[in-house]
């Protein structure tokens, strides 16, 4: 591959991540917004998620930068602090969305709404999929095991956004107000999967990216 063409799809790739970064920014705002005035737990934990998510994709763009500069794809430093933190974040998230969905289902608590809860994940699920598709496609013209393993690992953005419209609608439909918190558990089931993966990750293990994502 000629070394114009290769900076130009490595150009593509940092755009990507930026946008990846980007959007969870505004994704987790809004989410967590509406999911505070709305009382939906799962829509507020999907918000809190895509947060962390913007660690661990400003750690994707600085390895993206590197690898522009010829410095290689193993992880430095910087990528392995935000891997961490990305980590003890994911954790702190899953014990929250654990205790409160507890609390909520002794309660018996009832959200106001999750039609919210179903736009943002329909929205969440087209753009991720957009997301996938494109960094496929430069991470494979490169070939680059790091740019595909952070395309695989957004699927778990995917299986948020599922997991956020199944409760949403669900509650819709039903009127069941457990059926929030159940949805809040899966978030938190997820975002467990998500921590182990960034440890996994920052201490040199492959990514077996069956939950972790560069974004919510």
């Amino acid at each position: 591959m000629l070394q114009n063409q290769r900076q130009q799809l490595l150009a593509r790739a940092s755009l990507l991540a930026s946008l990846t970064i980007g959007y969870n920014l505004v994704e987790g705002l809004v989410s967590m917004v509406l999911g505070s005035s709305d009382e939906t737990l799962a829509l507020f934990g999907f918000g809190v998620d895509s947060f962390i998510e913007v660690i661990s994709a400003v750690g994707v763009w600085h390895m993206i930068r590197r690898i522009r500069h010829n410095q290689g794809e193993s992880r430095d430093a910087f990528e392995q602090r935000a891997l961490r933190i990305t980590g003890g974040a994911f954790y702190a998230l899953t014990l929250g969305l654990v205790l409160t969905a507890v609390i909520s289902l002794v309660q018996q608590h009832q959200p106001e709404t999750t039609l919210w809860g179903m736009v943002v994940s329909v929205v969440s699920m087209s753009f991720m999929w957009l997301l996938i598709h494109y960094k496929t496609t430069v991470g494979t013209a490169l070939n680059s095991p790091a740019i595909l393993a952070d395309a695989a690992c957004s699927k778990a953005c995917l299986y948020l956004s599922v997991v956020l419209l199944a409760s949403s609608a669900g509650f819709e439909l039903t009127g069941i107000g457990s059926l929030d918190a159940i949805g809040a558990l899966g978030i938190a089931w997820l975002t467990w999967k998500e921590g182990r993966e960034a440890f996994a990750k920052a201490r040199g293990m492959a990514c077996s990216c069956s939950c972790s994502c560069s974004g919510g």
